[in-house]
């Protein structure tokens, strides 16, 4: 038995539920590829966790790193630093008012966590929405409000969480005349469940713009203000979770800029480290004081370091310069048009859609061909085979939707390279 298959064995906590893990071993990464310690180029179509927006190892973040290190790294949880200062004041910049007023953590689900705890003492109350598919962490409270997976053995949930039906166009619950999704009467329906379930104590409403890990499912247009409509008549306040979606992915600084929404409380963390664990809380004065005044407790022990924040202020600076909003909207546009082509081609491809560089392609059942879970698996694994890393969401009997988000700093060349290398695998797959 190999070494490496020796120490996996007998030393690794596996943690992916029931996934594997991919095979080789990564011993760099650089631009838009990682290379495994055999010479082996994988082009990376999830950006590292759906995070390294900038690539891998990029030369203002390496200089970045290494200067902070050796100056500033590390502080007590209450003292501050410049760029802790300077990361807050722009960050509120790049967003609409109120939102002004920022916390930097580390992950997205201590993110949603304290967002979470902000809203329950802000409110008084302590009942929770989240869609049926979401994902917001594997912390206590981010995991109560995560229905995707990984809610079956742990014993029971925090009381007061409650499901909204997914909005899903391909897949649609509740259809109109012609057939399409009726969002507006799904959305009627699911409040109306969830008002006879509440207690009277609904605090937040937590959700992603563009559902991630449920299936890169893009809310409708309008959706996003008919929710914040619902929350706001029961007094609750709107989180948005743009972990993946915000700082430039879908071709706008933040998703929710397409539907004129502005919520309550914005969640960052992947994307604003561009890789490294960075997260950030934003808020307005208001509720920020409203918190403060109730004594709103969220200490951790890398809260407001000087290192990540200073990576964080590098992130803005990259984005800025290369406009790469612009930039993800033209790369978004070629990966699309590309995926679109194939799924012509392709009769196993159901449906593509998706924003900027964060685009779902779902594959459906064919008579006669392999169950599509099947399928799924052995589409990624040819890919892997052929030099393309890329990530499939399965979920039970919806089949399997591949994730795809490169880098907004990938060149056309390499957005054309990953579409040739996914044609090569869905034909060798599937012939």
């Amino acid at each position: 038995m190999p070494a490496d298959t020796i120490a996996l064995e007998r030393h690794l906590i596996r943690y992916s539920g029931h996934g594997a893990f991919s095979p080789g071993i990564i011993a760099r990464a650089e631009g838009s590829s990682v290379f495994t310690e055999d010479g082996r180029e994988l082009l990376d179509f999830t950006s590292g966790q759906m995070s390294a927006i900038l690539g891998h190892s990029h030369p203002e973040i390496v200089a970045t790193v290494r200067e902070q290190v050796g100056r500033l790294d590390h502080l007590y949880s209450g003292m501050l630093s410049r760029p802790v200062l300077e990361l807050a004041r722009r960050l509120a910049e790049t967003l609409p008012a109120p939102l002004d007023k920022a916390m930097l953590l580390t992950t997205g689900a201590e993110s949603n966590e304290a967002a979470l705890r902000m809203a329950k003492l802000v409110t008084g109350r302590h009942e929770i929405v989240s869609f049926a598919r979401s994902w917001h962490g594997m912390t206590q409270g981010a995991a109560n409000a995560t229905y995707v997976a990984g809610r079956a053995g742990y014993g029971p949930a925090a009381p007061g969480n409650f499901a909204l039906p997914v909005p899903d166009r391909f897949r649609p619950d509740i259809v109109d005349a012609d057939g399409n999704l009726d969002w507006r009467r799904q959305l009627d329906l699911g409040f109306d469940l969830v008002d006879a379930q509440s207690v009277g104590s609904l605090a937040a409403c937590l959700v992603e713009p563009i559902l991630s890990s449920g299936g890169v499912v893009d809310l409708p247009p309008g959706y996003l203000a008919a929710l914040r409509d619902k929350c706001h008549e029961r007094g609750m306040l709107l989180i948005l979770d743009e972990a993946q979606t915000g700082l430039c992915r879908t071709g706008d600084w933040y998703a929710f800029e397409r539907d004129g929404v502005v919520p309550d409380i914005l969640t960052l963390s992947k994307t604003l480290g561009a890789g490294l664990p960075l997260a950030a809380v934003l808020t307005s004065a208001e509720i920020e004081q409203e918190a403060h005044g109730r004594g709103f407790l969220f200490f951790t022990t890398h809260v407001n370091d000087p290192l990540p924040a200073a990576v964080g202020n590098t992130v803005l600076d990259v984005l800025s310069r290369g406009r790469l909003d612009l930039r993800a909207g033209e790369l978004g546009e070629r990966l699309r048009t590309g995926l679109d082509k194939l799924a012509v081609q392709h009769s196993v491809i159901g449906d593509v859609r998706g924003r900027g560089l964060l685009v779902g392609l779902e594959l459906v059942d064919e008579p006669g061909r392999e169950d599509v879970d099947r399928l799924g698996a052995a589409v990624t694994r040819r890919c892997g085979e052929l030099g393309l890393h890329m990530n499939i969401v399965q979920l039970p009997g919806m089949g399997g939707t591949f994730r795809i988000a490169p880098p907004l700093t990938a060149t056309d060349a390499e957005i054309d390279r990953g579409l040739a290398i996914l044609d090569a695998a869905l034909t060798d797959v599937t012939s």
